[in-house]
């Protein structure tokens, strides 16, 4: 009776502990998603001087990679422009201030941002708008702009200019600028956001009658043939990525919602603008495909919204979205400004956060926008470093695309040296650039301690250095430093431990 009594005691015990590390690990996850967009559309830097620029830029960074993010979205190609060096668009008048006017003194803003960006540990995913060419406010196209050489492709819609989707040679323009991009620059993804066919203008027809005259494919339904030209975009793009180099990922941010329950049983309890419907975007066929490498849905409205609720959204998305790693889109001032249902004195931060990391297919989330969390709107950025960023996080990974992890560090050692006490270690041999050591995650434990690589509260560094400064102190107390390795997809090695006094 006695020994039934303690088995149960031991049951209940393990159970509970064995929740209590399970949300310890919710709480603090070892990998998370936790990105912030750059965008260049708003004019932030138009016309700013070069060194302006990228003092702006480091400042941005580094208040960002204190605030615990891992990956910066920057916006490179907003209106079939560049805001880097490139042989088919002009450079962008978000830049400059004057389309295919030249920085002076000459930089290369995308080249810049990698460099700082992987100097930091960060991804740098580089973000274009494939589809539209003139914004707006842009009065002067370059004579270097496609619509100069290319005119045929393009319509007007809304009061600016669009690649028509319907052309083939619209589709095969874009991904020759996807191939451009990520064939010259170490980027770690390309990224593009929520406009593909554009936003539906009230009383306004797009103009696409010519293109589906010419290559309507065999369809009637104009709305399913718009929406297989954005599939075909998609696939190609995805296969241009793959074919340059397989590490690079291809990611989308959709609108928030994909369609509602009223026009499709498996829609979202909502009622606003839709993707499949409105913006001719398939999301999930996207996603079940295997077409895009993340997905990051702008679920940028309240919970409690009457029409968009975050809650009923983000639940929808993490159930139907999980073939592909799923982040979710924040909107940084609208959650600061919201207060929370069950406690009004309280922004709606903790109760969002609490929400995406209870669904275990959500993988992260990304801030809009960066310079919302650099300002500490609403006490945002504190939060994320006391709390939701309390630890380091490294990026989920991507196994559909690689899964070998790279080989263990070698020579692990302490040294002496006049810059003080350092531990050093040389990377692993690779065969593939698959296989490659990039970054390099040190942990740190006492001496008695069991060694948990599940728990970030460990991790004092994820470098790209193959040296780590140790704090030197008395030379009393021993610990044990653990050193892995990380490829180009952030799977981790095995690990190697070294004991130091310190």
């Amino acid at each position: 009776m006695l020994n039934m009594k303690l088995r149960i005691l031991l049951v209940v015990l393990m159970t509970w502990m064995g929740a209590f590390c399970l949300s310890a690990q919710s709480r603090y996850p070892k990998r998370e998603f936790r990105g912030a967009w750059i965008q260049c559309v708003n004019g932030q830097f138009q016309g700013m001087p070069t060194q302006k620029m990228k003092q702006t830029l480091i400042s941005q960074l580094d208040n960002l990679k204190g605030a615990g993010i891992n990956a910066i979205i920057f916006q490179v190609r907003a209106e079939a422009d560049a805001l880097y060096r490139s042989s088919y668009e002009p450079w962008s008048r978000f830049l400059t201030g004057v389309q295919g006017k030249a920085p002076q003194p000459m930089w290369d803003p995308l080249q810049f941002m990698v460099e700082e960006c992987h100097k930091r540990g960060m991804e740098l995913h580089a973000w274009i708008n494939p589809y539209r060419a003139q914004t707006k406010g842009t009065t002067a196209l370059s004579p270097m702009h496609p619509y100069n050489r290319y005119p045929e492709l393009f319509v007007r819609y809304a009061g600016q200019l669009y690649f028509d989707p319907g052309y083939p040679e619209s589709r095969k323009y874009i991904c020759k600028i996807v191939r451009d991009i990520v064939t010259r620059y170490d980027i770690d993804a390309i990224h593009m956001d929520d406009y593909f066919y554009p936003y539906p203008n009230p009383g306004e027809e797009f103009p696409d009658d010519v293109s589906f005259a010419a290559y309507g494919r065999g369809f009637t339904n104009r709305a399913d043939w718009r929406r297989d030209n954005v599939n075909v975009l998609i696939k190609e793009i995805h296969e241009t990525v793959r074919a340059c180099k397989p590490w690079v990922k291809f990611g989308v941010s959709p609108f928030g919602i994909y369609r509602n329950q009223k026009n499709d049983p498996n829609g979202s309890a909502t009622r606003g603008l839709q993707n499949y419907d409105d913006l001719y975007a398939d999301v999930l066929l996207w996603v079940n495909n295997g077409w895009v490498d993340y997905n990051i849905p702008q679920i940028y409205w309240e919970i409690g919204h009457p029409a968009a609720d975050y809650d009923t959204l983000i639940r929808w998305w993490a159930k139907h979205s999980a073939a592909r790693p799923l982040f979710i889109g924040q909107d940084v001032v609208r959650t600061v400004t919201k207060a929370d249902l069950q406690n009004p004195q309280q922004s709606q931060i903790p109760a969002k956060y609490r929400l995406q990391r209870s669904l275990p297919t959500v993988q992260g989330s990304c801030q809009w926008y960066a310079a919302a969390v650099v300002e500490n709107r609403g006490h945002y950025r504190d939060l994320l470093v006391s709390e939701y960023h309390k630890y380091p996080a490294l990026i989920p990974v991507s196994p559909f695309m690689d899964d070998k992890a790279p080989g263990k560090v070698k020579k692990l050692k302490p040294v002496w040296t006049e810059d003080g006490y350092i531990l050093f270690w040389t990377e692993p041999k690779a065969k593939t650039e698959m296989d490659k050591a990039v970054q390099y995650v040190i942990y740190r434990f006492n001496n008695k301690e069991k060694v948990d690589l599940h728990d970030p509260s460990h991790i004092v560094a994820i470098t790209r250095d193959n040296f780590y400064k140790l704090p030197y102190e008395s030379g009393d107390v021993k610990y044990q430093y653990v050193v892995t390795a990380l490829d180009r997809l952030h799977n981790e090695s095995k690990a190697v431990k070294k004991k130091v006094k310190l």
